[in-house]
Parts: C-alpha cells; sequence; structure tokens
C-alpha cells in the first residue's frame, strides 16, 4: 500500500459504523449532523449525508469553507470571536449560499455577530465545564442577541465529561436535564428553541430525549480510547496506523509509526499510548516522534512486518495525516487538515 506509516481506512466497517448511527437519530427522530472534524474528508461526508445526515457540524470557519463543497447546511459549533477577517470568510460563505449556524456564549461576542448571514445557537454547559452558559440563564442571553437583530434558533451542547470511563450514561442524563433546562429558559424569555443540540460518541446511545439534534463524530471511524470506555468492541475500529516492526530492543517491539503518526494523546486513565488491532492485550507503553514501543504478549511479530495501530484519538492522527489509504485499494486526501482557523 505504500510506505509506513500511513492511515489504513477500513471501508466497510466505516460503512457499518455510519449506518448504525444514521440508524439511532432516526428511531429516535433526532436530526444527524455529524461532526466532521474527526476525518475531515468531504468524502466521508457524502457518505454519511446519503446515510441519512442532514446537514454537518464543524469547528472552524476553515472547515466550513472546506465542506461547502458538499453540503449548504453547516453548524461551526463553536463561540466564535469574529474579527473583520472572519466575518468576510462568513459572507462569502453566505453569498455562496451555505446556510450557516454558528455558536455564541457571550453578549459581547454576539455583537460581532450582527449584520453577518447567521443563524445562532447558545452554547450552554452541560457538565463539561469548557465554554457555555449555564442552562438557566441561557434565556436572558438568547433575548440579548435576539433585541441586537440576530436570529437565535435554539441552544447546544457538547457533554464532553462523558470520556471518562463509566461517564456515558451519566454524561447523557447531565445533557438532557441542561439541555432542557435551556429550552425552557428560551421559552421563557419568548424565543421558541427550534434546534436543542447535543451528543458525543461516548454517550450517543444514551441520548434519546430533549435533543432534535444529535452530533457525534469519532463514531465514524472508533479509537483506542472508545475501546477503552467500553463504547465499541475493537472490532468496530475502521481507522488504524500501519506501522513496521523495526526493532526488537528490549524485548518489545519497536514500530515506525510514532507521536508524528499516532498523536500523543493519552487520558490519565487510558492504559497506554494506543492499542493493536490484531492483538486486544498489546499496549504502546511509550512514544518518541519516531517510535512506537509496544509491550507485546507472547511471540514478537517478525522484524519488516507490519501491524495496524489503533490511535488513542482519532481526530488528531488523522490531523498529522496527507490521505488515507482505503482498504479497497482507493487514496482519499484529507482535504480539512489543519483547516483550524
Amino acid at each position: 500500500m505504500g510506505s509506513t506509516p500511513y492511515l489504513h481506512l477500513d471501508v466497510e466497517v466505516m460503512q457499518a459504523n455510519i449506518d448504525a448511527m444514521a440508524e439511532h437519530a432516526s428511531r429516535h427522530a433526532m436530526t444527524l449532523r455529524p461532526h466532521v472534524k474527526t476525518h475531515k474528508s468531504p468524502a466521508i461526508a457524502e457518505l454519511q449525508l446519503a446515510a441519512g445526515a442532514r446537514g454537518l457540524t464543524v469547528a472552524t470557519i476553515g472547515e466550513a469553507e472546506v465542506f461547502a463543497s458538499v453540503c449548504t447546511d453547516l453548524f461551526i459549533a463553536y463561540p466564535l470571536w469574529v474579527d473583520e477577517d472572519a466575518a468576510a470568510r462568513l459572507i462569502a460563505l453566505g453569498e455562496a449560499g451555505v446556510r450557516l449556524r454558528v455558536g455564541c456564549d457571550s453578549l459581547n461576542a454576539g455583537r460581532n455577530l450582527v449584520g453577518l448571514p447567521v443563524e445562532v445557537l447558545i452554547e450552554i454547559d452541560s457538565g463539561h465545564h469548557r465554554s457555555g452558559v449555564t442552562p438557566e440563564t441561557a434565556g436572558d442571553l438568547a433575548a440579548g442577541l435576539a433585541a441586537r437583530g440576530l436570529s437565535v434558533l435554539g441552544v447546544f451542547t457538547f457533554p464532553g465529561h462523558s470520556y471518562s470511563p463509566g461517564s456515558g450514561q451519566s454524561a447523557a442524563v447531565d445533557e438532557t436535564d441542561a439541555l432542557r433546562a435551556a429550552a425552557t429558559s428560551l421559552r421563557q424569555a419568548g424565543i421558541d428553541p427550534v434546534v436543542i443540540s447535543g451528543g458525543s460518541t461516548p454517550s450517543a446511545s444514551f441520548t434519546t430525549e430533549v435533543s432534535t439534534e444529535l452530533r457525534p463524530g469519532v463514531y465514524v471511524f472508533g479509537d483506542a480510547q472508545q475501546v477503552e470506555l467500553g463504547t465499541i468492541p475493537i472490532d468496530q475500529v475502521a481507522l488504524t496506523v500501519v506501522a513496521t516492526v523495526v526493532s526488537h530492543a528490549g524485548g518489545r517491539v519497536i514500530c515506525d509509526a510514532g507521536s508524528k503518526a499516532l498523536a500523543a494523546d493519552r487520558a490519565p486513565w487510558a492504559s497506554g499510548y494506543g492499542r493493536v488491532l490484531s492483538e486486544p492485550d498489546a499496549r504502546v507503553i511509550a512514544l518518541s516522534e519516531h517510535h512506537a514501543t509496544i509491550a507485546w504478549p507472547g511471540d514478537l511479530p517478525a522484524l519488516g512486518s507490519t501491524v495496524r495501530l489503533i490511535p488513542n484519538h482519532a481526530c488528531n492522527a488523522v490531523n498529522l495525516a496527507d490521505s488515507y489509504q482505503l482498504s479497497n485499494g482507493e487514496v482519499w486526501p484529507i482535504t480539512a487538515r489543519g483547516r483550524n482557523n
């Protein structure tokens, strides 16, 4: 397939993941708007749209500019601070026929959106404690933005505290409670919350109430975090890094995929820097820039052989590569790589 390390994408597994999430959203009458920052590929987005997604979620204006080529209904799920350059880019997207929704969590940031071709969702904090207002104050912010002429469609949140062992269901409960309170707050302020948006991959299977819209991202590929969290079994991982065994020093396996291929993510609870698809008990115990050190039970794979490593966090591993080598022999570019602004 090519020189290692490279990203390998199992097309059949990916399609099964896409179809399963689309079915879940449909069964619970939620619009599926997947977060495409995970795969950064318009070709993969087209598969998600064909399976039933009603729009796409992006993190940046740059990603919106890339994905406008395949979808004209985009949500920038981020509390944008819009300067003159960003405003010009949003205007250009609007003039190209893109329906844009953006996040907001302050009146000051909202002032910068006035006059732009955007609709607004109020970001609320449902327990992740990152950005977002408290649910009970969402109505006040929505009213303040509406008074300045902005179209406020509803509320959104990211239950990021689902990324902890055993927390998927409890995070979904927190999310439901927070979204319900925020929607009530908007109604009390005289604004109908048409969109009530949430979701993360670890909590998605428990997200069945209140939300009108679901925005998971990593589900399309899976990764070592999702395996360790129990979200998916290892055979539902579609994305791996193919690496060559270059050394058996110290009785371990050393491969040529280091932090510049796998990414260096490791949550405090993670058992390593990645997993091995064919050997569930193996662990990537150390990373250098171009070395992965693997504790391998039993007989070691031969020098010069290849192994498929599962990154801890698919999103960041993808952002380090230029293309996917597909299991059907095709090569797809990672078009939105590096579009971080």
